[in-house]
């Protein structure tokens, strides 16, 4: 199985990649979110989600594993293929997309061309328990990118003992550091119960 493939990138379009590595050009499909983080590079690596059917075997491509986990996650539920998956990561964002789920906004989600009512309403039943235990995430995307900082993990800590989920907990911390790089702990705890 291919996990990723590192290369110089051929042709890059909207909805296609052409990467070459080893004197092969791989075909990868991919979503508008890694169209735009590909753009101005001449190499990269795409994370590959191999997908095989009897008559047909195709790359999809992504610019990290965090939405490549995604994608896998709406490949999941009844009635969603590889074509809404990718249109959902080319009109949603993946923080939008679990967003949406979280807070049951079915008409964020049936937004994105091709979900229809009853599709939206199965991702958010099937998923947002899911979502809330962190599945759909790169194990990297869990926790704040933060160098070890002992005030995040302290703060992380504090707001798991308080039964807030970790996914949730690392979307937000990261924007209350921005705002305020000097925090101390019970700033981040304080500023993170109001966001939550």
């Amino acid at each position: 199985m291919i996990d990723y493939i590192k290369g110089q990138i051929v042709e890059l379009t909207p909805t296609e990649l052409i990467l070459e590595c080893g004197g092969i050009g791989y075909s990868i499909l991919i979503s508008l979110q890694t169209y735009e983080a590909f753009q101005g590079k001449t190499s990269t690596v795409a994370y590959i989600h191999h997908y095989i059917r009897e008559d047909e075997e195709l790359y999809y491509g992504f610019a990290g594993k965090d939405e490549r986990e995604l994608f896998r996650l709406l490949l999941g539920v009844n009635g969603i293929g590889v074509a809404s998956a990718r249109m959902m990561l080319s009109t949603l964002s993946s923080d939008e997309i679990r967003q949406a789920i979280l807070s049951e906004d079915i008409n964020k989600i049936k937004s994105v061309k091709g979900i229809g009512l009853k599709s939206a309403q199965r991702l958010v039943l099937e998923l947002k328990d899911k979502i809330v235990k962190g599945e759909g995430a790169a194990e990297s995307q869990l926790f704040i990118k933060q160098d070890n900082n002992a005030l995040v993990d302290e703060a992380t800590t504090a707001l798991v003992t308080l039964g807030f989920p970790k996914a949730n907990i690392a979307k937000v911390l990261p924007g209350i550091i921005k705002e305020n790089p000097n925090a101390r702990v019970e700033d981040l705890i304080k500023s993170a119960l109001k966001k939550l």
